[in-house]
């Protein structure tokens, strides 16, 4: 456990080091990495920038739109390889990346329900975030919809975590233990707008 925690912690400071050398190129590519599917946490890269931002060494709406234009263009490499790989691509090295044959179902499932404006209301939800472009690319999605979509979903997310580090300030870590708080406000907020888009189709 205390291997973890110090690999945990390692994995942290060279993220944060980056950001604090690269500023906006470095949130952008950050957040460009986590939507490509490779585990770098938003819940770090964003509030390091607004930390960042309290110190006077960053503009607010700059990180955000740094934070959102990055998770958009890994987004669209995820997108990509999912249109290109397809379904046999993704069931033969999903498991790589973290992405599982139940991952590929459920997000079909949403797919089939709630139609293109998944990728919207997915890109609020961590962990499903990373790979809900996966299976936009094999089902072919509209490209110019996916971008706006992955677009408009990761605007609230970057600016909210953005905001909460520069609220913060140095004591920017203290959000760790709101990572699930956040995650029931957020699952709370995506059931009511299931509900809407629900009631909604059914009229």
């Amino acid at each position: 456990m205390t291997f973890i925690t110090g690999l945990i912690e390692v994995v942290f400071k060279t993220i944060t080091d980056a950001i604090a050398a690269t500023g906006y190129w470095g949130i952008a590519i950050g957040m460009a990495i986590e939507s490509a599917n490779i585990p770098l946490p938003s819940e770090v890269i964003l509030p390091f920038g607004g930390y960042l931002v309290s110190t006077g060494r960053l503009e607010f709406y700059r990180a955000v739109l740094a934070g959102t234009i990055g998770g958009t263009v890994g987004s669209i490499l995820s997108y990509y390889l999912g249109l290109l790989g397809g379904r046999p691509f993704l069931l033969k090295y999903g498991r790589y990346f973290g992405f599982s044959i139940k991952h590929l179902d459920q997000a079909t499932g949403w797919f089939e329900r709630y139609g293109e404006v998944t990728v919207f209301f997915t890109r609020l939800m961590p962990i499903v975030r990373t790979f809900i472009s996966l299976p936009a690319g094999i089902g072919g999605m509209n490209f110019k919809k996916f971008v706006f979509y992955t677009f408009m979903g990761s605007l609230p997310w970057s600016l909210l975590l953005t905001y909460v580090g520069f609220k913060l300030g140095q004591n920017w870590k203290a959000i760790e233990p709101l990572y699930h708080k956040l995650d029931i406000v957020v699952a709370l907020g995506l059931v009511a707008l299931a509900v809407y888009l629900w009631l909604r189709r059914k009229r």
